[in-house]
């Protein structure tokens, strides 16, 4: 972690949130606040609220009450499209892309997508010269170059979640909710995508927000760490603290994660 995380503004940040579907509540009054340029994880077993989370925040979904600030604009209530057009965007457990169309046309639909071309979608690429600049670069950077011209459907499913990634990054976010980058991934697949992951961060003006169930990759890359079990924040802290933590240890992450204090410090 960055000595001086700590003292970076808040760019994202969640009050009170509460969301319940009929008698079950799953997030229950959620405060959290994110740093800017800063890697933030949010952990938690299954059921604990963490996907339910990233919908309230990026819009996905409105809360039953609570508030949500992006650079202290209050976006609660605001559509996910314009959301995005802010500069939070958000991928999912499921790999979103367009499985018929080539890696440079799916990311160069990303980048035009939050550019000042948007409705014209449909136009012929090589009017718009500036997007496909964009994507090559975007591609290098994820990791794809020399499958630009491959269909998505084609690409193996490690190369997708980076497709994905890519997409994302070429619509110049300045907060990305990652929920289950490495879904799917087999174990050698993942130290790519998490070198990917950290370059982001390292080299640009970007936040990340992970929700994550790879303990390893939690504990080595984030700077901050949110636990949650049944809907409420159990802890927050650095990954040292959360490793640390008496009450996240016996609660269920000693016994589901094993020794987090070893991860803690390699």
């Amino acid at each position: 972690m960055a000595p001086e995380a700590e003292e970076r503004e808040i760019i994202l940040e969640a009050r009170n949130l509460r969301k319940e579907f009929g008698g079950l509540v799953a997030v229950d009054d959620v405060s959290i606040q994110i740093r800017a340029r800063t890697l933030h994880s949010i952990i938690g077993p299954n059921g604990a609220g963490k996907t339910t989370l990233f919908n309230l925040l990026s819009g996905t979904m409105p809360p039953t009450r609570g508030s949500v600030f992006f650079k202290g604009r209050d976006i609660t209530h605001l559509p996910p499209h314009r959301i995005a057009h802010l500069g939070l965007g958000r991928t999912f457990q499921i790999t979103n892309i367009f499985p018929n169309l080539t890696v440079l046309e799916n990311v160069r639909l990303g980048a035009q997508a939050m550019g000042r071309h948007n409705l014209r979608l449909l136009t012929h690429s090589d009017k718009y010269t500036q997007y496909l600049d964009q994507a090559e670069q975007v591609i290098a950077q994820v990791g794809l170059r020399g499958r630009e011209h491959m269909l998505a459907a084609n690409l193996p499913h490690g190369d997708k979640r980076k497709l994905e990634l890519g997409i994302m990054l070429a619509g110049n976010f300045e907060v990305l909710l990652l929920d289950e980058p490495t879904a799917g991934m087999s174990s050698e697949q993942v130290p790519a995508l998490l070198e990917i992951i950290h370059n982001i961060l390292t080299s640009g003006n970007r936040t990340i927000v992970l929700v994550e169930h790879r303990m390893d990759m939690v504990m080595s890359i984030s700077d901050f760490i949110t636990v949650m079990h049944q809907g409420r924040v159990l802890a927050e802290g650095t990954p040292r603290e959360i490793a640390s933590n008496e009450l996240v240890q016996s609660a269920y992450l000693g016994a589901l994660y094993g020794d987090l204090t070893a991860q803690a410090e390699k």
